[in-house]
């Protein structure tokens, strides 16, 4: 059957993220963030679940047994099959697509200047014995999240590309008072956990 790779981390390129060469510092010195920053698929939430349960190379095989498919377009497909909450980076997209075609189970081809993947017939024996009861690893990522979850990284993802606009277009003052906000939004997520925490004590305390 498949063998699992545990790949699928949050890095991103430019060519996926849309951000490119804006990474880091701002012309105003603003915020730039690292891999694992306040980023969209950032979180360490998003970076465990991914890190633990992305299986790409199943992933692409079920992709590239309904068409031919490059790398890029794999990974906006499990993006989008999984609702946004599994983003595969071209870190382990790629090099499993390598394994995948050392293994006889794809091969590349060229087509109007692109390079793209196709099932063997070996490839396609392999997706064949697979469970069709099974779900598909983007089904699996996706539901393992709740709806609650799902919501609130979502909401997080909004909240960075808002940032990300303040930060380019905004003056030295609106850069200010957004860092306030930040600053705020912080402070009172921590109180959350701090608030529950406190009456878990209560509790056991009765």
């Amino acid at each position: 059957m498949f063998a699992h790779s545990s790949h699928g981390g949050p890095g991103m390129c430019g060519a996926t993220s849309g951000y490119g060469p804006h990474r880091g510092r701002h012309r105003h010195g603003g915020f730039g963030f690292s891999r694992g920053g306040f980023g969209p698929g950032g979180s360490p939430y998003w970076r465990a679940r991914k890190a633990r349960r992305g299986d790409i190379r199943t992933a692409a095989l079920l992709l590239l047994a309904e068409e031919p498919r490059n790398g890029y377009q794999i990974m906006q497909e499990v993006e989008e099959r999984s609702g946004g909450v599994w983003r595969p980076s071209p870190g382990s997209v790629y090099p499993a697509l390598a394994q995948l075609e050392d293994e006889g189970l794809i091969r590349s081809e060229e087509s109007d200047g692109r390079k793209l993947f196709v099932l063997t017939d070996a490839g396609r024996a392999h997706v064949e014995e697979r469970d069709p009861s099974k779900p598909a690893p983007w089904e699996q990522m996706s539901g393992d999240v709740s709806e609650e979850a799902y919501a609130l990284g979502r909401l997080v993802r909004e909240v960075y590309f808002a940032f990300v606009q303040v930060s380019r277009a905004g003056s030295e003052e609106q850069i200010a008072k957004a860092k306030e906000v930040l600053a705020e939004a912080r402070r009172r997520l921590y109180l959350i956990l701090a608030d529950g925490e406190a009456g878990e004590s209560g509790d056991r305390g009765d």
